[in-house]
């Protein structure tokens, strides 16, 4: 796998690292909190904006709205990345952090269906959108800040701070589903309990703001703007880096896969198929996001000083031949118990997909097309095996009647990314 070379950055204050890796992490780690919350909560908030007399409608319309903001995620995207790459990195993740934050609440603040009729989902809709246009271009920048702001030999470190902010906001949200669903009546947080999450998780955008107004620009973005900057970086990536946007491609799908089916589709998939308690599931994901928080710094040190595809490639094996017993064990005895196991031992793996991952995608650009070629892989895949993946597997589940159809489609995701990366690689060999 050949990499565009990552420029060492220019010398910056301790402070202003960390500052820039705390910016960083707090927008990507309120992104993915929000969708987990909302994955965590599909069924609640299935019934309270998308009431039906068929709980499958209900569920698959729900599963809709999820997916929604995927659907323009690449256009926002591409338009804010493509801005980044020509104008900075700092200035279009401040606007982010704050139509991220607007989103939130309104999620949070919506009245239920049986209080304004058709008005609710179409205001969730509405915050969905918002939210697919802001965070498809928040991973990318935020991932190129940290990459380019990383010392030399400790590019796979912190990209994979980026990672650890999708497992902390893993943790905090299934702690939030675990605390609320522990503390209140069934009522109460169908009632109103649900709506808390979202709400605090909107008051970290005022520090998030904050943050990214101090942090200076990229220091290897500096070094190469200027007439170096691409007018139409969209352009010149599909021109002139087809083979990298393809090889990132592969490199996305199995990080994005184990995200969404292994920790937004599942807990709510054992809620609802194996009738575990709610509880459970919020335990066991909080459980697997604490793990997985410690386990992938370990992880992306180990990339930076052994091989970072070397690391990749043996999380993704590893886990897609764990897939299917792990979840046959789950689904012939269902438990809490074995559950949880399922979830610690798959951490492991799952870790060594994604600490490699940020710094693999940014590495296949140079600095003036980063942002771009990396949104335009990131959105491509998220949307096909990341937003549509619960609609396409609770109704492949309702079709086949098979409860280890999630098993089938992260083995499928498996070999597809081998395929296009074996593709990608024999491309440029006869180049």
């Amino acid at each position: 796998m050949t990499a565009a070379a990552i420029p060492a950055a220019q010398p910056r204050s301790p402070a202003m690292i960390r500052r820039a890796v705390i910016s960083s992490v707090i927008g990507n780690g309120l992104e993915w909190y929000d969708f987990l919350v909302y994955g965590f909560f599909s069924t609640i908030i299935a019934q309270v904006f998308f009431p039906s007399s068929d709980p499958l409608v209900s569920a698959l319309l729900t599963a809709a709205t999820f997916a929604i903001s995927f659907l323009v995620r690449p256009i926002g995207g591409v338009l804010l990345s493509t801005y980044a790459d020509r104008f900075g990195r700092k200035p279009i993740l401040t606007v982010m952090i704050l139509i991220m934050g607007f989103s939130t609440v309104l999620i949070g603040l919506t009245p239920s269906y049986a209080t304004i009729g058709m008005l609710a989902p179409i205001l969730v809709i509405v915050a969905r959108i918002l939210q697919g246009i802001s965070v498809g271009a928040e991973f990318a920048s935020a991932t190129a800040m940290l990459v380019e702001y990383a010392p030399p030999r400790k590019k796979m470190l912190y990209g994979s701070f980026q990672m650890c902010s999708q497992a902390l906001a893993l943790a905090l949200a299934a702690f939030s589903g675990y605390a609320l669903s522990t503390l209140l009546t069934p009522e109460a947080l169908q009632n109103w309990g649900w709506r808390i999450p979202f709400l605090l998780g909107s008051l970290i955008t005022p520090l998030g703001f904050y943050i990214r107004r101090f942090v200076d620009e990229s220091p290897e973005y500096e070094k190469d703007s200027g007439p170096k900057v691409k007018q139409t970086p969209f352009l010149t990536v599909l021109a002139e880096h087809r083979s990298a946007l393809l090889r990132s491609c592969a490199i996305m799908i199995p990080g994005t896969a184990s995200n969404y089916v292994w920790f937004i589709f599942l807990p709510g998939y054992v809620v609802r198929q194996l009738k575990l308690p709610f509880t459970s599931a919020m335990l066991s994901s909080l459980i697997g996001g604490i793990l997985l928080f410690i386990f992938v710094p370990i992880m992306g040190q180990l990339a930076d000083r052994w091989n970072p595809r070397r690391v990749w490639l043996c999380g993704m094996l590893g886990f897609a031949l764990l897939s299917y017993p792990l979840l046959s064990y789950v689904v012939t005895v269902p438990s809490f118990e074995r559950l949880l196991i399922v979830q610690a031992i798959c951490a492991l793996p799952i870790a060594a997909i994604w600490a490699p991952t940020p710094g693999l995608l940014a590495g296949m650009f140079p600095t003036t097309v980063r942002s771009t070629g990396m949104s335009i892989a990131y959105n491509m895949v998220v949307l096909l095996f990341g937003g549509l993946a619960p609609f396409t597997l609770t109704w492949l589940v309702a079709k086949t009647g098979s409860d280890l159809v999630p098993s089938y489609y992260l083995i499928a995701c498996t070999a597809l990314a081998l395929l296009a990366l074996w593709q990608a690689d024999r491309g440029e060999a006869r180049r």
